[in-house]
């Protein structure tokens, strides 16, 4: 049960919406037990965002939110495809990416909690 939501400064063509959500889908494979069958991904574009004071530059915040645990290394192999995701289909630097992650301890789904 994880969900990617990501927030950007820039405009997203439904086509890059389309992109990233497919390979957000691979990427969660990186914390183990996660897969596309159950992500959720939300998308918000043209963002007012300031980052080191400054707006001009693309920029993202995105939040992982992840049903259990994962180790570190897990969340760290994420973040890597996440930023480098963002960097090849919005031309987002990787240094204007922040990357929050929350485990969850209870989640609800279809009327109840796992």
């Amino acid at each position: 049960m994880p969900c990617i939501q990501t927030k950007v400064n820039v405009t997203l063509t439904p086509e890059k919406e389309e992109a990233i959500k497919q390979k957000f889908g691979q990427a969660i494979t990186a914390i183990p037990g996660k897969t596309e069958n159950w992500l959720m991904c939300t998308f918000e574009d043209g963002c007012r965002m300031y980052f080191r004071g400054e707006a001009g530059a693309p920029m993202a915040f995105v939040e992982v939110k992840v049903y259990g645990k994962a180790p570190a290394s897990a969340f760290d192999r994420l973040t890597g495809e996440i930023t480098g995701i963002l960097r090849d289909e919005l031309d987002i630097a990787p240094d204007h990416v922040y990357v929050k992650y929350e485990e969850v301890a209870s989640w609800g789904w279809n009327g109840a909690n796992f």
